[in-house]
Order: C-alpha cells, then structure tokens, then sequence
C-alpha cells in the first residue's frame, strides 16, 4: 500500500514535534507501507521570512520572494530525514525540483502543470521513505516557484494522484474539518465525512484546513482524502464523492475569510465591453476577483463593486488607476474593513428558504449584508470585518450545527 502524508508547519514546529512525525511514519513503514511524506516549513518560519524582507523592502519581487520562502520547506525535509534516519529506517529528502514538480512561471501562487515521477519511484523502489518538500516547484527554466499559502496540501495530492497512491493523509493541528472554526465558535462539531464539493466551497472562503487547490486536485483524480490529527491517532474527516454520502445537510458548515477588501467603481459607461476591459486587466496582472455586483442602470452609466484578497489591494488599486481613463469611469473607492462570511451545504439546492433563515440570523443581530453571492451548494455575504466572529456563531445557532442529531432542515 502506497501512502502520502502530508504534515504542516504546526506539526513539525519543534524538535520534539518533527520526532514525534518520524515515529508515526516509520510504524507505517514497518507494517509494509511504502511511504512519501510532505511537509512544511517549521511552525511560523514562513511569516519570520516574510518579516524579515519587509525590514529590506516594501516592494520585494516575486521571483526572489520563493527563492527565500522556498528555504522554510528544505530546513523540515532534512530534519525529518535525519529523525526518520535515526530510528533505523532508509530515507531520503527531495526539494521540488529534484522530485520533479513543475510548475507554470506564476511566481508565488505557481500552478502544478507536470509531475516526473521517476526520482520517486526509483527511490521507493529502493526502499527509502521520501520526505518530500511542499508548497515549492521549478519552471522550465528551471525557477523555483511557490504554490502559495498552504500550496504543501496541493503538493501532497497531486504527488498521490501522479502516483496512484492508495490514500492521502493531510495532517494538521485539528482532528479533522469541523462546521465552523472552533477558535470563534467553541461549540463547533468535527464532521466526519464531508464531500468534496462541500470542502472545496469551504476552502475557498476561507476555512484553512485544506488548500483549495488540493480539493480539486482530489476530487479530479478521485483521491482518496483524510484530514487528521499529528498529535494523536483519533479517526479526522474523510472527504467523498456526493454520491457516495449517505445523508446530505442542508448546511454543513460556515466559513469566515477576513483576507478581503472591497473595490467599487462609480459612474461606470453602460456599455458592450466595458466589464470585460476591467476584469481583463486585472486578470493580467494575476488578481482573483471575487464577488461582483453590478448596479441598475442610470443615465446610461452604472456602478460596478467587487471584493479581492486584502493582500492584493495595493496591486489592484494600481491597475485601477491605470485602466480609469481608457474605460471611462468616474472614480473608485475602496474598503479595507470587510469580511466574508458564508454557509455551505449540499442539500441546498433542493431546499428553499435557506437563504432567508440566513438573512434572518444576521438581521437579528444588526448585522448590515453589503453584498451577497450565491451558488448551488453556497451562500456568501460581505459584511463590516468587525461583525465577523457575531455572525459567524448567529449562523452556526440558525443551522443547529452543534447538534449532531439534527439535519439542518430549514423551515418552508
């Protein structure tokens, strides 16, 4: 049996913490399993490296930005090898590059586009453990790129697809994927299976368990996915396909993403191309739009609002500016103060009503919604940053996620 693992910085943040990971891969290998493990880097090495360069620049270039975050990965592999080494097992570490991710030129949110698997195999054939490391690749022209924040989780599934393995084991510092963060909701239940759609949506709007990309990854290839605990051996979630699931929920979950800022442009010409001029430019410039809202029309102009990642802001703000006159609009304004909250579920598209019990829940708590986005199995409001943990448990309450006997049913 073939299994990937992957471990994330939490778990491997200490000396102590990277032998307790060593033990529980070398049991495995023990009863028989070939093994590659992925990891990330150390605890908080991550956001040490991005403090350190904004002590040398404000404006660092992308390309130099994963040369640095990309060293977080290598210190973990060597470490775990050297752990894994000590208890007797044959092991060996690969950066990106030697295990043969390659990555489209999109530095710091890179694209898997190939995998070589041929160092790999060759190296589970020779009996070795393969402590892989994550959330890196190389282009063609042999640039290290980076897949983004939590990308280690997309390293881990697309090595388990390219490799057929038997299942894939995303490790973490939570027992498994629960109906809201307990860290805001403390009564939050840990669901043990949940499907692929259902997490996907979840991961998009900001719950961190798993890489969103990672889901898709999975569901593509028809992964087998368990998110489980480092720190101790109880059962996590599984991910399956719908069909596969015995009982849908209304509402499985909800999910909060503070990494928001909201963009509007006013007096904008209500005419044929004009959307596609603005969101083609940012498109260029690598920005993910969100949520969109057009206004009714007046006087033959409209006004156009949209949410990016807070992160993205100064970028966006930049091609905003550069595109206001070839387009025509009037002005923008931004706001930085927003959040995005959201219910997910499978069941709703064949229930009604849930989107009123959710305007509902945030109404009774004076909560103001400035933009709503729906799909079949989602529902998002943008709302004021500072209502975000109120809204997030006023919605939890609705839908009686605490409650393990209750099917989420919504009223009529």
């Amino acid at each position: 049996m073939l299994i990937v693992q992957k471990y994330g910085g939490s778990s491997v943040a200490d000396p102590e913490c990277i032998k307790r990971v060593a033990r529980r891969v070398v049991d495995l290998k023990k009863q028989g399993h070939d093994m590659v493990v992925v990891v990330s880097a150390m605890g908080d090495t991550t956001d040490e490296l991005i403090d350190l360069v904004k002590e040398i620049t404000d404006d660092p270039p992308e390309r130099e930005m994963d040369m640095l975050l990309s060293t977080g990965e290598q210190v973990s592999i060597a470490l775990l090898a050297m752990a894994i080494k000590a208890l007797g097992e044959k092991v060996i570490s690969l950066n990106g590059a030697q295990v043969g991710i390659v990555t489209d030129n999109i530095h710091t949110k890179a694209k898997i586009i190939d995998i070589h698997t041929e160092r790999l195999k060759a190296e589970l054939n020779a009996g070795n453990i393969v402590v892989v490391a994550g959330f890196q690749g190389i282009t063609m022209k042999s640039d290290i790129t980076t897949l983004g924040r939590g990308g280690s989780d997309t390293s881990a599934v697309a090595l388990a697809a390219a490799l057929r393995a038997d299942t894939c084991e995303i490790y973490t510092d939570v027992d498994g994927v629960y109906t809201a963060d307990p860290r805001i909701v403390p009564n939050a239940r840990k669901l043990d299976v949940i499907s692929f759609d259902e997490m996907l949506e979840l991961a998009h709007l900001g719950a961190a368990v798993l890489h969103p990309r990672s889901v898709e990854l999975a569901k593509l290839y028809k992964v087998p996915l368990h998110v489980r605990s480092s720190f101790n051996h109880n059962l996590g979630t599984v991910l399956k396909e719908v069909e596969d699931m015995e009982n849908l929920q209304v509402v499985t979950g909800v999910a909060h993403d503070l990494n928001v800022a909201k963009i509007g442009l006013f007096d904008v010409p209500d005419e044929p191309g004009v959307a596609m001029n603005i969101f083609k430019a940012l498109a260029e410039a690598n920005i993910n739009v969100d949520v969109i809202v057009q206004s009714a029309m007046r006087n033959n102009v409209n006004d156009i609002a949209f949410t990016i990642a807070h992160n993205e802001l100064k970028k966006t703000l930049a091609v905003v500016e550069g595109i206001q006159d070839s387009v025509g609009f009037k002005g923008y304004t931004y706001d930085e103060n927003v959040s995005k909250v959201s219910i997910v579920g499978a069941g709703m598209a064949s229930n009604y009503g849930v989107a009123a019990d959710m305007f509902e829940a945030l109404a009774e708590e004076n909560i103001n919604i400035e933009m709503i986005t729906t799909s079949d199995i989602k529902i998002s409001c943008i709302i004021k940053a500072s209502d975000t943990e109120k809204a997030v448990n006023a919605l939890h309450k609705k839908f009686s996620l605490d409650d393990k006997n209750v099917d989420c049913l919504v009223s009529a």
